[in-house]
C-alpha cells in the first residue's frame, strides 16, 4: 500500500516514450495549441528554476491535451555561446564535445520529470542544419537592406573578449560574466531593427496576453519621442551641429551645448587646439563608464570645454560646447542644447561649471529669478525674452518655433526612437559564422545559397584572447570571391547567440524540413505560440528580438502573421535562505545542518532569502529531490508553493507536505480499487449523494477555471480540499447509488490531478483497470447545477468590521437572516444593550449592523 515513486515513475516515462504519446502532427481539422517554455542553455545540469518553468508548461500542455486540443510542446537547446567556449578552454576540450555531452545529460534529467515533450522535434542551435537557415535569412535580410556593417563605438567586455549589444550591458557589466564593460571603436555587423521601431511599439497596444510590466519595459526601451532637429552653426565656420529636442519652446534659454564623447564632431572641435590633449583624455575616461550609469539621475555630471562655440539660431547667443558624460550617441543626434533654467540635469551642470542660466518660460503664479533658483522649472508658462514669441504659451511655442526655423531651413519636425540597431558581431568562436566574404575588389559579397551552411571549423585553437580565433584558421579564412573568383577572406565574426533564439520556435514547427528554414504551411498552422513561458529578465533582449525577427520573416514572405507569442507568462524566481560560515564562506544547505558548518563545526549563519544561485550555494539539486521524493512531488510542490508569476520561497516542509498529500491520494484510491472496477445501481441517501456531487462538480469547475487562468497553486489547493472530503465520504458509503457517485468522484480526482502529477495518477488509473491511458483521456466536465449548494456563507459585520459568519439557506429572506444574526453569540457581544442605527443586507453575501 505504500507510495513508492521510484517503482512507478520510470515505468511510465518509458511507456510514454515508447508509445510516442506526445508526438503530434499538423491537423487543420483540429484546434491547435502551441505551448513553449524558453529553451535552456546546456550548462550541464538543470536547476530548480528550470524545473519550475517546465512544470508550469507541462501542466498547461497536459490540460490542453485532455481538453482535446492538438498540442505541440517541443524542447531544444540554445547551444551556442561564450560559456561553452570558456569551459572548453578551461578543460582543454572542444565546445562541441562539451555542449553535446551536456545536452545528453540534461535531456536525461528532463525526462525524469515526466514532461510531455515531443522529442522528435528536438533542435540544437549549434547544429549546421539549424544555423544554415539562419545564415540564409541573414543573406535575405542583407538583400533587403536590413543588414549592414559599420565602424562605431561599441560595448566591449574584456573578460569575454567580445562586443555586447546595449541590451546586454546591465549596470555597467556584462550580462553573461558580470565583468566590467568599456567602450571600444570596432567594425561590426548590424540588423536594422530601427526600421521596425514604429511597428514594434504600435503592436504593444494590442498584446493583451502579455504582462503590462513587460510591455512597459519594451515601450520604454523603444522610446518614441516627438520633437525637432535644429542646426547650430559652429562659430567662424560653415559646419553645423544638429541637436534633437522635444522642447523647442525653450530654445531662447539655451546657453551651452553638450555633446557625447563618442560624437564624430569631438575630434574636429579639439584638433589643433590647446584643449586637444585634455579633451581626448577626458573622452577616454568617460568611455570606460557604463552607458546606463552615465544617464543615471544621481550620477555626477562631468564636462570638458572644447574651446569652441556654436550660435543659437534664434538669438545669436554664443554657446560654449562641452563634452558631457551624460550625453549618449545612442539617443537623438548625440548633441543636446542645454537649457539649465528648464532642465534639471542642465541646471546641475551649469551650476558646477558656472554657466549662464536664462529663464525663458515664466509660470503664471510666480516670477523666476535665475540667481535665486535652486532647481530647474519644468512646468508650463509663457515665453519671456523671446522676441516675436513673447507671451506665447509654451505648448503653442513648441510648434511655432520649429515652423519659424524650418522656414529658414535650419530645423525640421521629427520623431526619435531610443532603440538602436542590433549589433550582432561577436569576436568569439562558438557561434554561427556570419555568411559574408570580404573581397579587395568586390567589397562585401554574400556567400552563395548553394554554399550554405558556412560551417564552423573544428580545428581551431582556442585561447580566449586576441579577437576571433577564426582569423587564425587559414582553411576557414581564405576563400575565393563568388563574384570575381579572386582571393578573398571570410567574415570571421560570429553571430550574437540571440539571433538563434529569435526564430527557434518556428523551426520546431517542421524541424526536419530540408528545403527551407521551416515549412510555411506548418508554421502558419502552429504559430503563433499560444503560451510562452520564461523569465522576465528576457523582456527586452530575447522577446524584442523575437518580435523583430517575426516581422522581418513576414515581410520576406516566410510567414503570414505579425507577432510570435500570443500570451506570455513570466514565472517568478525560485529563492532559498542562504548559509554562511565565518571560515568557509557560503555553504550548501546540506553543509549547514543543525545550525553548524559541517566542515568545522562553527555556527552556520542563516542569511537572507535570495534567488537560488551556484555562487551563494543556496541551491537544491533536482536529481536528489527526485531520488528522495519522486518527480511528482517535485512538480506538485513547485506548482503549489506560489502563483506562477510570483517568487517561490523554497521550503523543505512544503516538499514533505506535498509528498504526504500524494501518499494520501495513493492510499485513498488503493483502498477503493475494487469499488472503482465495478458498476453500481442507484439509490441511497439523497442528501449525501447531493453533497458528493456538489464537491465533485465544484472541484472540477474550480480546477478547470483556475488552470485556464494559470492560477495553478489554487487549483492544487482545491484538489487537496477535495481529497479531505473524499476521505470523510469514504466512511459513509452504504447504498449502490452512493458508491457510484463516489467512484465517479475518484475518477475525476485522478483526471484533475494528472497534469500536475502524471506518474502516480497513471499508475492508479491503470490499477483501477481503466480502458484508456489517463494522459489521453477526456478532461472531466461539470454540471453547473451541481456546483450550487443549498447553503451559503454570509459574513456578519458590526460597524463595517467582520465579527462572525453564518451558514444560511440560499436566498434566505432578509428578516430570517437578521434573526439568525442577532441570535449568534458572537454578534450578541457587540449588539446587546446597543442602539441599532442601521441594518444592511446583501443576499447570500453580507449583513452589516451599525450600532451606537
Amino acid at each position: 500500500m505504500k507510495y513508492n515513486p521510484a517503482e512507478i515513475e520510470h515505468k511510465w516515462q518509458k511507456k510514454w516514450e515508447d508509445d510516442k504519446l506526445f508526438k503530434v502532427e499538423a491537423d487543420t481539422s483540429r484546434e491547435k495549441f502551441y505551448c513553449l517554455e524558453m529553451f535552456p542553455y546546456p550548462s550541464g545540469k538543470i536547476h530548480m528554476g528550470h524545473v519550475r518553468n517546465y512544470a508550469i508548461g507541462d501542466v498547461i500542455s497536459r490540460f490542453k491535451f485532455m481538453k482535446g486540443l492538438n498540442v505541440i510542446h517541443p524542447m531544444g537547446w540554445d547551444a551556442f555561446g561564450m560559456p561553452a567556449e570558456n569551459a572548453a578552454i578551461e578543460n582543454k576540450s572542444h565546445p562541441a564535445i562539451w555542449t553535446k555531452s551536456n545536452i545528453e545529460y540534461m535531456k536525461t534529467q528532463l525526462k525524469k520529470l515526466g514532461l510531455s515533450y515531443d522529442w522528435d522535434r528536438e533542435i540544437a542551435t549549434c547544429d549546421p542544419e539549424y544555423y544554415k537557415w539562419e545564415q540564409l535569412m541573414v543573406i535575405k535580410m542583407y538583400e533587403k537592406g536590413l543588414v549592414y556593417k559599420r565602424t562605431s563605438h561599441l560595448n566591449w567586455c574584456e573578460s569575454c573578449q567580445t562586443v555586447l549589444a546595449n541590451e546586454q550591458v546591465e549596470d555597467g557589466k556584462c550580462w553573461r560574466c558580470d565583468g566590467e564593460v568599456s567602450i571600444k571603436e570596432l567594425d561590426g555587423w548590424y540588423f536594422k531593427i530601427t526600421d521596425y521601431a514604429e511597428e514594434l511599439l504600435a503592436c504593444t497596444e494590442n498584446m493583451d496576453g502579455w504582462p503590462k510590466k513587460v510591455l512597459t519595459m519594451q515601450q520604454n526601451w523603444i522610446g518614441k519621442s516627438y520633437g525637432a532637429e535644429i542646426d547650430f552653426t559652429i562659430e567662424n565656420t560653415d559646419e553645423k551641429i544638429t541637436v534633437f529636442t522635444t522642447r523647442a519652446d525653450t530654445l531662447f534659454g539655451a546657453t551651452f551645448m553638450s555633446v557625447a564623447p563618442e560624437h564624430p564632431v569631438v575630434k574636429r572641435l579639439l584638433a589643433g587646439t590647446a584643449q586637444e590633449q585634455g579633451g581626448h583624455a577626458f573622452v577616454e575616461d568617460i568611455l570606460k563608464e557604463d552607458k546606463i550609469n552615465r544617464m543615471a539621475d544621481d550620477k555626477e555630471k562631468k564636462g570638458f570645454f572644447t574651446g569652441k562655440y556654436v550660435l543659437n539660431p534664434l538669438n545669436g547667443r554664443r554657446m560654449p560646447v562641452y563634452i558631457a558624460n551624460f550625453v549618449l550617441m545612442d539617443y537623438g543626434t548625440g548633441a543636446v542644447m542645454a537649457v539649465p533654467a528648464h532642465d534639471q540635469r542642465d541646471f546641475e551642470f551649469a551650476k558646477k561649471y558656472d554657466l549662464d542660466i536664462v529663464v525663458t518660460i515664466m509660470p503664471d503664479d510666480q516670477t523666476l529669478d535665475p540667481a535665486q533658483m535652486t532647481e530647474a522649472y519644468t512646468g508650463p508658462g509663457k515665453l519671456v525674452g523671446a522676441d516675436k514669441f513673447e507671451e506665447m504659451p509654451n505648448e503653442q511655442a513648441k510648434t511655432a518655433v520649429v515652423e519659424h526655423l524650418a522656414a529658414r531651413g535650419i530645423a525640421k519636425s521629427t520623431v526619435n526612437f531610443r532603440l538602436r540597431d542590433w549589433q550582432i558581431s561577436r569576436q568569439r568562436y562558438w557561434g554561427a559564422p556570419i555568411p559574408f566574404i570580404n573581397c579587395p575588389k568586390c567589397g562585401t559579397v554574400p556567400v552563395p545559397e548553394d554554399q550554405l551552411p558556412v560551417r564552423l571549423p573544428e580545428d581551431v585553437e582556442l585561447s580566449g584572447k586576441g579577437g576571433s580565433p577564426l582569423r587564425k584558421s587559414a582553411a576557414f579564412l581564405n576563400t575565393a570571391c563568388p563574384k570575381c573568383g579572386g582571393a578573398a577572406e571570410r567574415e570571421t565574426d560570429t553571430m550574437d547567440t540571440f539571433v538563434e533564439s529569435s526564430w527557434y520556435f518556428l523551426r520546431y514547427c517542421s524541424p526536419k524540413c530540408e528545403t527551407a528554414p521551416f515549412d510555411k504551411t506548418e508554421a502558419n498552422y502552429w504559430m503563433p505560440v499560444d503560451q510562452y513561458i520564461g523569465g522576465i529578465e528576457h523582456a527586452i533582449l530575447h522577446l524584442l528580438y523575437s518580435r523583430f525577427f517575426t516581422k522581418v520573416l513576414r515581410d520576406l514572405g516566410y510567414i503570414n502573421f505579425d507577432e510570435p507569442f500570443n500570451r506570455l507568462l513570466t514565472q517568478g524566481m525560485v529563492c532559498k535562505e542562504t548559509y554562511k560560515c565565518e571560515e568557509h564562506g557560503w555553504l550548501f544547505p546540506e553543509e549547514a545542518e543543525d545550525g553548524k558548518c559541517s566542515k568545522c563545526g562553527k555556527p552556520a549563519i542563516i542569511g537572507r532569502v535570495e534567488k537560488m544561485s551556484k555562487s551563494k550555494k543556496n541551491v537544491v539539486d533536482p536529481n536528489k529531490l527526485i531520488e528522495q521524493y519522486g518527480a511528482d512531488t517535485a512538480r506538485l510542490f513547485i506548482i503549489f508553493a506560489a502563483p506562477p508569476e510570483n517568487e517561490l520561497e523554497w521550503s523543505d516542509q512544503g516538499v514533505e507536505g506535498s509528498f504526504r498529500f500524494l501518499g494520501r491520494v495513493w492510499r485513498l484510491v488503493k483502498n477503493n480499487l475494487e469499488l472503482m472496477q465495478q458498476d453500481f445501481g442507484t439509490g441511497g441517501d439523497e442528501a449525501f449523494i447531493k453533497e458528493m456531487l456538489y464537491h465533485t462538480h465544484s472541484t472540477i469547475k474550480k480546477v478547470t477555471l483556475d488552470i485556464d487562468k494559470y492560477h495553478l497553486n489554487t487549483a492544487v489547493a482545491a484538489l487537496m480540499e477535495f481529497v479531505n472530503f473524499l476521505y470523510k465520504a469514504e466512511t459513509r458509503l452504504k447504498a449502490d447509488g452512493e458508491k457510484q457517485v463516489f467512484k465517479d468522484a475518484l475518477s475525476s480526482l485522478l483526471k484533475l490531478l494528472n497534469p500536475f502529477t502524471p506518474h502516480i495518477t497513471e499508475e492508479l488509473w491503470e490499477e483501477a483497470k481503466m480502458k484508456e491511458i489517463l494522459s489521453r483521456s477526456d478532461w472531466p466536465s461539470y454540471v453547473e447545477e451541481y456546483t450550487k449548494t443549498d447553503e451559503v456563507t454570509v459574513v456578519v459585520q458590526i460597524n463595517g468590521k467582520v465579527r462572525s459568519q453564518l451558514s444560511l439557506p440560499r436566498d434566505c429572506a432578509q428578516d430570517d437572516a437578521f434573526t439568525a444574526a442577532f441570535d449568534d453569540d458572537k454578534v450578541k457581544g457587540y449588539t446587546d444593550g446597543k442602539e441599532i442605527v442601521k441594518k444592511i443586507f446583501v443576499p447570500n453575501k453580507l449583513i452589516n449592523i451599525v450600532v451606537k
